[in-house]
């Protein structure tokens, strides 16, 4: 597990409570947190000691959610996600999904290779890796 990510930017940006980013993102305050605590979001925290989020937390979690779908684990999300910042441009959001995609291409041509191996009749034992 990754530690949580230490802000150093200006934290007048992190206005998002955990609902905030909760309701816009789509899932439980719980998975907020969960994201935050594996550096996926950052958080900045209040005198009293409440999380405050920045405006594109949402966003990243709406990416981290369709990466899970693909198949990623969290540290390989938080590497997808280093290369995006607040102010990434369009082609930086286009490598992102380039490389979300060729990840999914690549995990249904292994997995088509699983199927023909386990139509092929062969023992389930045989089957190489």
């Amino acid at each position: 597990m990754t530690a949580p990510v230490r802000v150093t930017k200006d934290e007048s940006v992190f206005t998002m409570t955990v609902r905030d980013v909760a309701d816009q993102s789509g899932v439980a305050e719980s998975a907020v947190r969960f994201y935050e605590r594996h550096g996926l979001v950052e958080a900045a925290r209040t005198r009293g000691n409440q999380r405050r989020f920045a405006p594109d937390a949402p966003c990243r979690i709406k990416v981290a959610r369709v990466a899970q779908r693909v198949g990623l684990t969290v540290r390989e999300i938080g590497a997808v996600l280093s290369e995006v910042t607040p102010d990434s441009t369009p082609d930086v959001w286009a490598r992102v999904g380039d490389r979300l995609v060729a990840e999914a291409r690549e995990r249904i041509r292994r997995l088509q290779e699983t199927l023909d191996d386990l139509g092929s009749g062969q023992r389930l034992c045989e089957i190489d890796d």
